[in-house]
Order: C-alpha cells, then structure tokens, then sequence
C-alpha cells in the first residue's frame, strides 16, 4: 500500500481524494491546505495523518491547538507546505492544489524523487519544460488525475509511443454550449457557476465556462504525453461519459468511458499500475441512450485556441492573467468575454520566452498579472 501526502485537501479534489482514502484505507502521512482548517480538523481526525501544513500561518496556529489530542504536528507557511509535498514517509504525493501556487510543491514532491498524482494543471501550463525535464532527471513517474488525461494515459497502453497518431480531449462545453459572442457578453457569474455534469470549485468551473480550462488541458496533455499541440483534438461532448480518447496510426481509436466523477481518476492514479475495486457508483452502459460530438465554436470561445498556440513562458502569461480576471468577474467587475480579452493583452505586452526557467515561469506571471490589473484599472473596475 502507498503512503500518500495530499496537497490541496480542502478544495474540489482534495476532499474527493480524502473520501476516497477514507473508503478504501489509503495510508495517509501528510495533509496541506490553505485556509480552511474546519475542513482539514474533520480531515486529519478522520485520516489520523502524521503532519498538516496550513499555508495562512494563523489559521495553522487556530489549527494547532484544535488537534492537540490528535498527535498530528500542524506547520504554516509555504515552507510547511513544501515539507508535506516532500514528506519523508510519503512515497505518493496528490498534488491537488490550485493555481500557480501548486508549482513548487510539484517541484518539491519531484526533487524527493515521490511519485506524483498530478491534479495541479498548472504545473504543467506554466512550467512544463521545468517539470518534465525534473521528472525525467529524478526517473520519477507523473500519474495525471485531471479525468481527460488520465483517460488518455489509460488509452495509450493499447499501442506504443511511435503509434500515436492524435489524442482526443473531450470536453462538455460548459453551460454556454451554443451560444455566440455577442449572447456571452450577457453572461453573469452566477449563470457561469451553473455546469451541466461536474461537481468543481468555482475557478476551474469558470474556466470551464471560458474553455480556458480545455485549452489549459491541451497543453499539459502535450508535455504530459509529449504530443504536439497541432496533433491535439478538442471535440465537445455533452454527455461527459467519453472522457478522451487515442487515435493510432492504424486508424483505430481507443477511447475511456466512466461516470462523472473524479474519485475514478484519482484512484487510478493512486493504485497505478494495479486496477482494483471501486467502491462508488460505476457508469451502466444501458442506461445510455447516446453519445454526441461536435467541434468547439472557436470564435464564440476564443481562449481555446489562444492556449493551444502558447509557446514557452506563454502559459504563464496566460495562466497569471486568467486568475486575476477570474477572480474579477465572480467579484462581478468586468464581462464574461473580458476574461479572454485581458488574457490576450497580456500575452500581446509580455516579452516571449523560448524556454523559460523557473525565475523566468515566475517573473512571466507576475507580469501578467500586472498587465491584468492594468486593464481593470483602465476599465475603472
């Protein structure tokens, strides 16, 4: 059995992955999250891990003391995140923090040569070249557990590497599946939040809205499986059953099918390469009635293609410029269709960088989000 250190454990992922731990009695070393210590108490009196890191110093303070009886150490700050990710005990990390800020422990969890369940896609977004390079140097697998790419990662062990003709992400097309640009100017976050099959935090929902989420996808698929952009397809599939698939050079395609929840690529990850039982509600083929595709409507839905043409520190120009429109839009500030165009100005004002390092991914982001905040400045928002 592995021993898990769990990164992000009170947010969407998290807490499905500590259900799952629960269920299927996964050792559980280390827990780390940010704020919300309601969530973790319950967590670490549930898992009984050895140590939790709280990135807001205080709240590890309240924390402390409320799990005195419990024998599990609570730390605080980024360091204390970093140690959970690099947990000596650990030989499995689940890095299911959000945002840029799941870089480093994705760093720190590699450089302790752990396994690595990756949910973190900004890892890969903005720093794939540094990841993989650290992956490859460390020979420390990365298992992913976003559901599309642990779908293609199933589906790739039907051929060989030198067989893959494209990969096939699907995606569900959000709760805006149909409309045009001039429609989405109406668009309020309240109607953003509403997605038609997954469960998820309000960023990555919105980013769903956006399909900045998919064109996010596209590039961690393309360092994850090292396949080119241009041999990456997006389709859009409502009933969210498909969850991607492979197209081999002999024209077959080999496609995942399952229900809509995380807990299933979670558990692969985990168990990798071993299958084993689930204990949730599986996907009843009979109780299909059928499946559709379509192509993405890429002029309604720019941030796609604006993502799948990134280039080096691109990524991360785009990523830091999306959290900062994100988070203005929920705050209801600007439009649902601002968040592209605050995207695309930041990548028209910072400076290409072929192959970024990670001071470089960094300084990338923090420009971003201050060409970001120029715009809402000039909007008077």
């Amino acid at each position: 059995m592995k021993t898990l250190s769990i990164i992000g454990s009170t947010g969407s992922v998290g807490t499905q992955a500590v259900d799952l731990a629960l269920h299927k009695g996964w050792d559980v070393a280390a827990l780390a999250c940010g704020h919300n210590i309601e969530t973790a108490e319950q967590q670490i009196r549930a898992l009984r891990p050895r140590y939790c890191a709280v990135m807001d110093e205080d709240a590890a303070r309240t924390l402390r003391g409320r799990v005195a009886d419990v024998g599990c150490a609570v730390e605080g700050g980024q360091e204390a995140v970093l140690r959970a990710a690099s947990f000596e005990e650990s030989d499995m990390v689940l890095n299911a923090a959000t945002g840029i800020a799941g870089l480093r422990p994705t760093l720190a969890a590699l450089n302790s040569c752990k396994a690595l369940a990756l949910a973190n896609k900004e890892s890969m977004v903005c720093a794939g070249n540094v990841v993989t390079s650290l992956a490859r140097e460390k020979n420390v697998p990365i298992l992913p557990v976003d559901s599309e790419h642990s779908a293609i990662f199933q589906c790739l062990r039907a051929g060989e590497k030198g067989e893959v003709d494209r990969l096939i992400l699907t995606a569900s097309g959000g709760p805006f599946f149909g409309w045009d640009r001039e429609r989405l100017e109406t668009v309020t976050a309240a109607d953003a939040l509403r997605h038609p099959t997954w469960t998820m935090g309000q960023k990555i929902t919105i980013d769903s809205a956006t399909m900045m989420n998919k064109g996010f996808e596209v590039l961690e698929a393309s360092w994850l499986f090292g396949v080119p952009t241009e041999r990456i397809d997006v389709v859009v599939h409502r009933e969210s059953i498909v969850h991607s698939a492979v197209k081999f050079v002999d024209g077959s395609i080999i496609a995942q099918m399952g229900s809509a929840d995380m807990r299933l690529p979670i558990q692969v990850a985990v168990d990798h390469p071993h299958r084993t039982e689930n204990p949730f509600k599986t996907l009843d083929i009979f109780s299909l009635s059928g499946l559709s595709f379509y192509r993405p409507d890429r002029e309604a839905f720019p941030c796609l293609t604006l993502c799948e043409s990134a280039r080096g520190n691109t990524g991360a120009v785009i990523n830091g410029a999306n959290e900062v429109a994100v988070a203005a839009f929920l705050q209801g500030r600007i439009g649902f269709n601002d968040i592209y165009r605050i995207a695309r100005e930041a990548v028209e004002t910072c400076d290409l960088i072929a192959d970024p390092d990670l001071e470089q991914v960094f300084d990338s982001d923090r420009k971003a989000r201050e060409a970001a905040r120029a715009f809402l400045a000039r909007k008077g928002v």
